[in-house]
């Protein structure tokens, strides 16, 4: 899940949900005939291998990063774009030649964008091969069914944070109803109250340490009558002029 959206950009995904994304990468690759299967994520200011598949030959591993803008990455474009990127060779595509991957002999690459239900990005799903590989369409179209795979688990992930924030905080508006509610010992004289320790405080101190409640001291119009009789403190409609917040 704003501010929102940054937060569900950081939560953890669960354990069995990794291990599902795990099995696609294994399969993406493994199906297609390539070394690396990925789930790339988005950790600004840069990019990681966040799954990698376990296939012969894959140079890359979980956690490994890479500065993400401006780097030449093949998935930076796939982020960038928010759509999918086929270099069937780089090496003889002047745009990608001499883009990072080559250096592990990754000349061949195959991605489609990863995002969240709030249309922000996550990452990407890739595979990459050290030959010149054109990717049929049926593998093009496998690779798009795994991302929409991992889309939804997304969507369910953020639904449960949105879901989890709500009830905590209607956990928390109950947990103050219930500190405040039931008999107050209060002094007759000076409102202040007794907390279940002993202890004496105004009735302002007690209420805010319980509760999320703010105060601001005045004054009633019959008290304004009865203790400043000479002063208009309330304008013609019964507002207070000054109205001082407690500290």
């Amino acid at each position: 899940m704003v501010e929102k959206e940054d937060k569900i950009t950081q939560v953890d995904i669960p354990d069995h949900i990794l291990q599902k994304w795990q099995n696609i990468v294994d399969n993406m690759a493994s199906l297609i005939g390539v070394p690396a299967g990925l789930i790339m994520r988005i950790v600004e200011p840069d990019i990681e291998v966040f799954v990698s598949s376990k296939t012969s030959g894959n140079p890359y591993h979980p956690g490994d990063k890479e500065h993400l803008h401006e780097s030449g990455l093949y998935c930076e474009t796939v982020i960038k774009n928010r759509e999918s990127l086929r270099v069937p060779n780089a090496l003889s595509d002047k745009k990608w030649r001499n883009n990072p991957d080559i250096k592990l002999n990754m000349i061949s690459y195959m991605g489609f964008p990863i995002q969240f239900p709030t249309g922000k990005a996550f990452g990407t799903i890739c595979v990459l091969d050290n030959k010149e590989n054109p990717y049929s369409d049926n593998f093009i179209q496998l690779i798009r069914n795994f991302a929409e795979i991992i889309e939804s688990s997304l969507e369910l992930i953020y639904m449960n944070h949105i879901l989890g924030e709500k009830n905590k905080r209607f956990s928390d508006y109950l947990s103050e109803i219930k500190t405040l509610r039931g008999i107050l010992p209060i002094c007759s004289y000076c409102k202040q109250i007794r907390d279940d320790k002993g202890y004496w405080s105004q009735i302002e101190s007690y209420i805010r340490k319980h509760s999320d409640a703010e105060f601001s001291h005045g004054i009633c119009p019959e008290c304004a009558k009865k203790h400043y009789p000479d002063l208009d403190l309330y304008e013609d409609e019964g507002t207070l002029i000054l109205e001082v917040k407690a500290t």
